[in-house]
């Protein structure tokens, strides 16, 4: 039987079906998340059962857990799911101010906070249809970028990450160091033995997953004493206040670190690398009208975020 025979007995409901039952791992909240009727979501299920020849849910005491083909088969359901919206919602004729449609984008908070919170407000402000979903990136995701951002609208990511994909520049950012705001020790410029001698507070801490600031440092012959290693830049301040600690973040971030906790922005002892911020997509998107208009929307905002910032780059 060919592949276009199989799907043409399959009904591409079931798939909604089933990327919320591998997501709830529950048919009655399944059933509650999709606005169906129990025994109707069941009827589903059954089919889903008979057509894999798998439980799918497995019963373990008063809870149901998914079976191991069905943790494989997540893997790959909501980029089916995504892929699948994706090719209904596209219109012959698109204008965003009358569009529904729903970008996907993946990043840090530092992207979000910056970058993605101007593109929203500019939305927002000409009375667009359009929204945005911004979705936290993982090291898995981040190596695994060629794959994801087929079904993925774009990657918030600087420069020296990703290699072979379709970008655009946005804007370019500097490191500081944050310290609390009461840290006697430590004056307007943090000196090198001050680097070697505190504690940090780092993110994104592993073979995989650092910051180009980190690596700086370590070139320079300082191993870090790290405290504590926590995957956000926006929740880094709280975990320096009142302490003796020092943290590592972007200098467009630095206003919002004061805001969060009582911290405050120190310079660091050496010249840093700029961030060169931009946005990755993949190249399938590349005859997408409706992407190429969310790509210069993101270029837009970078230039609204690199003003702010300063035209040097900080």
């Amino acid at each position: 039987m060919t592949d276009y025979s199989l799907l043409a007995r399959l009904d591409l409901n079931l798939l909604v079906s089933l990327d919320a039952l591998l997501t709830e791992r529950s048919v009655t909240r399944a059933a509650e998340r999709l606005h169906l009727s129990q025994p109707a979501l069941s009827a589903s299920l059954a089919r889903l059962r008979a057509h894999f020849n798998d439980p799918i849910l497995a019963r373990r005491g008063n809870t149901y857990e998914l079976t191991p083909f069905a943790l494989r088969l997540s893997e790959y359901t909501s980029t089916a799911l995504d892929g699948a919206r994706r090719v209904f919602e596209s219109q012959a004729a698109w204008a965003p101010s009358e569009s529904t449609r729903e970008f996907s984008v993946y990043g840090s908070d530092y992207g979000f906070a910056t970058i993605g919170a101007t593109v929203s407000k500019l939305v927002a402000e000409r009375g667009l249809g359009v929204r945005f979903r911004f979705m936290l990136h993982t090291p898995a995701i981040v190596e695994d970028a060629a794959s994801r951002l087929r079904s993925a609208d774009a990657l918030i990511i600087p420069h020296g990450f990703l290699t072979d994909l379709a970008h655009a520049d946005l804007f370019r950012d500097e490191w500081v160091a944050v310290v609390a705001d009461d840290h006697a020790a430590v004056g307007d410029v943090l000196t090198m033995d001050q680097l070697a001698e505190l504690p940090f507070v780092m993110t994104y801490q592993s073979r995989s997953a650092f910051t180009s600031v980190s690596r700086h440092i370590q070139q320079l012959g300082i191993e870090p004493r790290v405290d504590a290693v926590v995957e956000s830049f926006v929740s880094l301040p709280l975990f320096i206040a009142g302490t003796d600690r020092i943290g590592l973040m972007q200098a467009a971030l630095a206003p919002l670190a004061c805001k969060v906790a009582p911290v405050r922005v120190a310079t660091l002892p050496f010249e840093t690398a700029p961030i060169a911020n931009a946005l990755w997509w993949h190249p399938v998107h590349g005859r997408d009208p409706e992407h190429a208009w969310m790509v210069d929307l993101f270029t837009e905002a970078g230039r609204l975020v690199q003003q702010e910032l300063g035209d040097s780059g900080r």
